[in-house]
């Protein structure tokens, strides 16, 4: 699993610009598709990011690289997504109620329990 945080709202420049990270990140790696099980987030669907998605699969065709394969779900289907539970699972681990965790704190947490590496936030 692969965490990383974003400094304020997850809108489409900071979905696109952690896409180009992250295709970079396992490319590196030698895989050569990212599949990608998204739901109908604004931000999933806007015509920023399938247009980014596109001509960055027309780039890395010829060039090499990690292209992209997106497999959207159905709207109101969490049954279909295998990481709900997960998260569900990490949610009660992770939050307190009585409480609200800090930023930091809540990132140590959720790597903590997911056993994944801690990466450097995007900023808007």
């Amino acid at each position: 699993m692969l965490v990383r945080c974003v400094d304020g709202r997850p809108v489409s420049a900071v979905t696109t610009h952690c896409l180009a990270w992250l295709t970079a990140w396992v490319a590196a790696a030698g895989t050569t598709a990212l599949l990608l099980v998204w739901d109908k987030a604004s931000w999933h669907v806007s015509q920023a990011v399938r247009a980014w998605s596109k001509a960055h699969n027309r780039h890395v065709k010829p060039a090499g690289g990690c292209r992209v394969v997106v497999c959207p779900l159905p709207v109101k289907s969490p049954w279909l997504n295998r990481i709900e539970p997960t998260w569900v699972h990490g949610k009660r681990a992770i939050a307190e109620p009585d409480r609200k965790l800090r930023v930091a704190e809540l990132q140590h947490r959720i790597c903590a329990y997911y056993g994944c590496e801690l990466f450097e936030p995007i900023a808007q």
